[in-house]
């Protein structure tokens, strides 16, 4: 009768000991994953720019256009969904994060599938395929395991993690023509952009409430999601899906601007416009901003207007993904290694960087006789903003929590 309980105790002490006994960065999944995505979020569009410069015409087993919009969503927005969702579920399960060795050997996939189109570019695509997938379906097995141990009622995320990879293998299946060749990516970006709205909605009225209450501010202050909030997102998650399956014709455009306008009111609701003192809380609804005016620029798309759809499509994947990336990654490292929740100097400049960087990109589409100054200096403002982080966080994750 006791070896149940016996084993879930020598669990819980395997975890704690590989916690106590690991170096910093494999103490928790934000250090590594984060660590890994600012860093090839910088390293890749470096690559892409070259490679646009030069007309390279391969890199790896995608053409560059491929391999770029491949990159940034599996690799760089991918990493820094696996480094949320590791330093997440713990906080809603109550359980031990995983770390030590199974952290290193996830990280250490992840970079792989970075690095073989490289170091080996001769390997198929269906070889290539099942590494970069696979990934994120066992990373999503990871996260289910944990939520229903713990009988959690975070399901969608695991599922979400799942889909993900699902839409990573389609993206390889598109550019061997066996599917089209947009749907991998676009279903992508629509899982991630669901994502934001399910997770968005939850922390950022959580953060700014907290933050207003702490600064005595009256008045209306945020609440949890409600119901409307629920119609919203699933409202979103089913514009997207149909882009996703159809692209931005005249239907799927109406639907996406329907979608466009509430996000638009339920990010009203949260009174961003009250928390400019305090940049690491104005930065979560200045990235949030980019979900209902991506989704108005490819509804535009769809319904006829003279708006090219990469508008639409940079603004929901440099902007609302990577706006919102980039502002969950500063908070949660300096949260998860005990400090202030603040944003210094350097945090500032990178906030700065990453938006200028993604009007300027906007731009680049809605400008087409400016599109390669404007491509050029939105990927250096880009580089600027992940070098940033990465210079101003890497010595944090590379150091125990403070305190300890």
């Amino acid at each position: 009768m006791m070896d149940g309980p016996m084993d879930n105790r020598q669990r819980l002490e395997l975890r704690r000991r590989r916690i106590a006994e690991s170096p910093p960065i494999l103490q928790g999944g934000f250090r590594p994953f984060f660590l890994a995505a600012g860093a090839w979020g910088a390293v890749a569009i470096a690559i892409w720019l070259w490679a646009f410069a030069v007309g390279m015409p391969r890199l790896g087993v995608f053409d560059p256009l491929a391999w770029h919009r491949h990159e940034m969503l599996f690799g760089f927005i991918g990493a820094a969904i696996a480094g949320f969702a590791l330093t997440a579920v713990p906080n809603w399960t109550g359980r031990l994060p995983i770390a030590g060795v199974p952290l290193a050997a996830l990280a250490s996939w992840w970079l792989v599938a970075r690095l073989l189109p490289f170091a080996a570019p001769d390997l198929s695509m269906p070889f290539m395929a099942a590494i970069d997938g696979g990934f994120y379906l066992f990373l999503a097995g990871v996260i289910l395991r944990e939520i229903l141990q713990s009988k959690n009622r975070n399901l969608p995320v695991a599922f979400a993690i799942g889909l993900f990879g699902i839409a990573d293998l389609m993206d390889y299946a598109g550019s061997t023509g066996l599917i089209g060749y947009d749907i991998g990516y676009r279903a992508g970006i629509a899982l991630a952009v669901t994502l934001v709205s399910l997770i968005g909605g939850r922390i950022i009225p959580s953060f700014t409430r907290n933050w207003m209450q702490r600064e005595g501010l009256s008045g209306h202050l945020p609440s949890q999601p409600t119901r409307f909030d629920i119609a919203v997102v699933l409202m979103t998650a089913v514009a997207m899906a149909a882009w996703m399956l159809v692209g931005p014709i005249a239907p799927v455009g109406a639907a996406l601007v329907v979608a466009g306008a509430f996000q638009t009111a339920r990010l009203a609701r949260w009174r961003g416009w009250r928390t400019l003192a305090s940049p690491i809380v104005l930065v979560l609804h200045l990235g949030y901003v980019w979900v209902p005016l991506g989704l108005l620029l490819l509804g535009a798309t769809g319904l006829g207007a003279p708006v090219p759809a990469s508008a639409g499509v940079h603004a929901l994947t440099v902007g609302a993904l990577a706006g919102m990336i980039l502002a969950v990654m500063t908070r949660a490292t300096l949260g998860h290694t005990g400090r202030a929740l603040h944003a210094g100097p350097a945090t500032r400049a990178s906030y700065l960087a990453l938006h200028l960087a993604i009007l300027t990109r906007v731009a680049a589409s809605l400008f087409p006789a400016y599109y390669e100054f404007l491509l050029h200096l939105a990927g250096g403002l880009w580089i600027v903003a992940f070098g940033l982080f990465v210079l101003a966080y890497a010595p944090l994750m590379l150091r125990p929590r403070t305190g300890e």
